[in-house]
């Protein structure tokens, strides 16, 4: 972290098209940059930085990668979401749904002042419901909700459980893992569908190539890789 400024720097000096950031990195380079677009504006983090001629500018583009994910699951306009998780992710989740016109965002967080500030954030934009749930260890899908998002950090041991999953849900998990997480485990259990991290970062990596060389990559060859890659 000490370092990012100088690091930034030498990937425009070095003539890079860009880098990925991951982490807490991708709060920590925003005042760095020249220009930002939207969802990195919301998420006030940068997850993707692009050379351009007036700059770096910041992308955060994970958001967009996890709707282009559950595309072939559901129809997110209209729907009734629960997110979990008020981090840089889950805003950017939570901008790119309220941009796909979905009618109720749930949140609920460990943290009450972050949910709180991406509540507020959510209400300033036009046509979106934005209602917070009480934290706890276990969370419970409210009656009505189509899709379950996990934006936490958590993996292998989740902080929390999601009870009254149903077979009708789409419950998406943004932990990159070798295996199926715990969450989606139980969600695939109560025959819910399930679209996992590596599916979510596929979509991701693919939008974030695309921006660096204006090439549409294929993404089932990245997703490839990357499972490849963490089984090995």
């Amino acid at each position: 972290p000490d370092s990012l400024r100088d690091a930034l720097k030498g990937i425009e000096s070095l003539g890079f098209r860009g880098c990925v950031l991951d982490g807490p990195l991708r709060g920590q380079a925003t005042p760095f940059m020249a220009g930002a677009s939207p969802a990195a504006t919301f998420s006030k983090a940068v997850d993707l930085v692009s050379c351009q001629k007036d700059g770096l500018f910041g992308h955060m583009t994970i958001g967009r990668g996890l709707v282009e994910a559950i595309r072939p699951h559901i129809d997110v306009a209209g729907s009734r979401v629960f997110l979990v998780g008020a981090g840089p992710a889950a805003r950017a989740i939570a901008l790119e749904l309220a941009l796909a016109q979905v009618k109720e965002i749930f949140i609920a967080n460990r943290s009450a002042p972050h949910a709180t500030s991406l509540l507020n954030d959510l209400r300033e934009l036009p046509g979106v419901i934005s209602t917070p749930l009480e934290w706890g260890p276990h969370l419970e899908v409210p009656s009505g909700v189509h899709l379950v998002v996990n934006a936490t950090t958590s993996g292998i041991k989740p902080a929390f459980e999601l009870s009254q999953l149903r077979p009708d849900l789409v419950v998406a998990d943004l932990a990159l893992l070798s295996h199926q997480s715990p969450i989606l485990d139980a969600a695939m259990k109560a025959g819910a569908s399930v679209v996992n991290g590596l599916d979510i970062r596929a979509e991701a990596t693919a939008i974030d190539f695309q921006i660096l060389t204006d090439i549409k990559p294929d993404t089932e060859m990245l997703r490839e890789a990357l499972d490849e890659f963490l089984a090995a």
